[in-house]
């Protein structure tokens, strides 16, 4: 019998400039579609996660980030059979020029408290249990 059971990892970055944090928000006909996130996406087989990082931050927004360090881990399952490891870094780039891929429709440079207003309850939950508000480059 095949094990029909799947495991993805995803890379996420809290991009910062100039204290606000970028939030793209989802194509509808994407998955998750209408919610608002931070860039990033599935690692491709034999990528490091700090370059998957860059390469879907830059596919998604078409900023170059510079991946300063780790802020959390988290599994969450989309579906039954699908299990989702994410891995979220807190980010920096020089530019607030966003270009954005056919993956999301709209993005922000948000302060903390439009992020809270933005993001969906789970991420708000994820954010909070691991202090991503209190990081210092934050307002």
């Amino acid at each position: 019998m095949v094990n029909a059971n799947k495991i993805v990892v995803a890379v996420k970055g809290v991009i910062v400039n100039e204290g606000k944090v970028l939030l793209v928000k989802r194509a509808e006909d994407e998955v998750g579609g209408g919610t608002w996130e931070c860039a990033g996406g599935k690692i491709e087989f034999g990528e490091q996660l700090e370059s998957a990082l860059m390469r879907e931050v830059l596919e998604e927004t078409g900023l170059s980030v510079t991946v300063e360090r780790i802020l959390y881990a988290t599994t969450f399952h989309t579906d039954p059979t699908r299990q989702v490891v994410m891995l979220t870094y807190l980010c920096s780039s020089n530019s607030k020029t966003v270009t954005l891929s056919k993956e999301h429709t709209d993005s922000r440079w948000c302060t903390k408290e439009e992020m809270k207003l933005l993001l969906t309850p789970k991420i708000m939950k994820e954010f909070e249990n691991h202090n991503v508000f209190a990081l210092e480059p934050l307002i």
